[in-house]
């Protein structure tokens, strides 16, 4: 991996694990709805402003039914679910487990498309869902009906990501991965804009949640996207799967040093159960992050 590649999944990671810090930020002034309404509008108009650049459409026209379903279950629904999660929910929690979302992309496709796992895979199932049972089990969040909620729905917002890969693999012509992110973020658009009117809106905003909106629409979504693209195209999938588990590194620092969070030992030890699945379940080594 060159150094150039690097840095680049260092920001990647750096960024997605940020998105739950500009959840925890905004979330209690703007409400879920708004919030990710926001996020997925500004992320539609800069990737529609990066299309224009290259020469494509600024609209995306065609496969509008995968659009649909990848706007509903990988973008707008798992958003959502992640919103309403961090008004309880810590950051650094939150993207602890959205690193199970390989696990139940495995899972999933061992219900639907009836792809029995193998051993390791089993492991890593097995393993990774130890992991978030230890972090259900410890966490102060979860000792509360409304923190078992809380927690229930940051458990499902990957879950909706592993369905939504699933059903992609059974579209034997879908669109190709950038044409995939970019109509389903106009798609989720429209659907959240139409919530918007049975949302409570804030009187005024403090400089912090725009900031927070703007970082998370812009940065941590729209050119996001963008750069996980580039860096598959630039070092393949392997080495571009490597942000999932850089993600809940970058989570739990910016929580601790912007928002002063901590996880007890136990929680890291589930971080740790909840990783080595993960790596378990997709088949990581470092012997074919070196061969990419």
């Amino acid at each position: 991996m060159t150094p150039r590649t690097f840095a680049r999944l260092l920001l990647l990671a750096a960024l997605w694990g940020g998105s739950f810090l500009c959840m925890r930020i905004a979330v209690p002034v703007l409400g879920p709805v708004p919030l990710m309404a926001s996020r997925v509008a500004l992320a539609t108009l800069l990737l529609g402003a990066l299309a224009l650049r290259v020469g494509q459409s600024f609209w995306p026209r065609r496969h509008w039914t995968e659009y649909l379903v990848l706007g509903v279950l990988n973008t707008a629904l798992p958003f959502l679910l992640y919103a309403w999660a961090a008004q309880a929910l810590s950051a650094s929690l939150l993207s602890i487990l959205n690193a199970t979302a390989p696990i139940w992309g495995a899972i999933w496709g061992a219900v639907w498309l009836r792809q029995l796992p193998d051993l390791r895979t089993a492991a890593g199932l097995a393993t990774g869902l130890a992991g978030v049972g230890l972090i259900v089990g410890v966490d102060p969040a979860a000792h509360d009906h409304a923190g078992l909620l809380a927690m229930a729905a940051g458990v499902a917002a990957p879950a909706c990501y592993g369905l939504a890969t699933t059903w992609l693999r059974t579209r034997s012509h879908g669109p190709a991965p950038a044409e995939a992110a970019h109509g389903s973020m106009f798609a989720a658009t429209l659907v959240l804009l139409p919530l918007l009117p049975f949302a409570s809106a804030p009187a005024s905003l403090p400089g912090t949640v725009i900031l927070a909106v703007l970082a998370l629409g812009l940065l941590c979504t729209g050119f996001a996207y963008r750069l996980y693209f580039t860096l598959i195209e630039e070092a393949g999938p392997t080495r571009a799967l490597t942000v999932t588990f850089l993600i809940p590194v970058f989570g739990v620092l910016w929580g601790h040093l912007l928002l002063g969070e901590t996880l007890s030992a136990r929680s890291f030890a589930g971080a740790a159960v909840v990783i080595a699945g993960t790596m378990l379940t997709t088949g990581f080594s470092l012997r074919a992050l070196r061969r990419g």
